[in-house]
């Protein structure tokens, strides 16, 4: 079988919302009274991206490279997880090609925090082709009760 300059990723992550927790989306603080549980930050955006990058590349998930039961990662900046995940792939020769993402959130609105959040994620993947897209789930299950967020990211790599 012959192997392919390019692959396409698909991640997807879920927290649930708490008080006393930091909200933070794309490795931006956005004030709110609740924040997103996890025992890194819980940024279910950065997350998204980086399993999608980690299954296009063939690696294992977010979850068996930074394990919720090692204390090295409890409240960690998921900028830092991201960064990990690229120079993992760099190691490869793997380049990101794209970034399509989707945050589903009932409130706050975060419109305009988006640009800071693609200036992050383009900073560490090299990449400026960032796509952030931001939607409620109008009122149903668990994001529409207020409950929590979810994150979806479709990825291209190239070598």
């Amino acid at each position: 079988m012959t192997d392919f300059n390019f692959r396409i990723g698909y991640g997807y992550d879920v927290h649930r919302l708490a008080e006393g927790r930091k909200l933070i989306l794309g490795g931006v603080e956005i004030p709110h009274s609740k924040g997103l549980e996890g025992h890194s930050d819980a940024d279910v955006l950065l997350h998204a991206i980086c399993d999608a990058i980690l299954g296009a590349a063939g690696f294992q998930d977010i979850g068996h490279q930074f394990p919720n039961t090692d204390p090295a990662f409890k409240d960690i900046s998921s900028l830092k997880l991201l960064k990990h995940v690229y120079d993992l792939i760099s190691k490869d020769g793997w380049k990101v090609g794209n970034v399509d993402s989707m945050i589903i959130l009932e409130e706050p609105k975060i419109a305009k925090y988006i640009p800071a959040m693609k200036k992050n994620i383009s900073e560490i993947i090299g990449c400026e082709h960032i796509s952030i897209k931001a939607t409620t789930s109008e009122g149903l299950g668990f994001v529409g009760e207020k409950k929590g967020c979810s994150a979806n990211a479709v990825t291209i790599l190239h070598k």
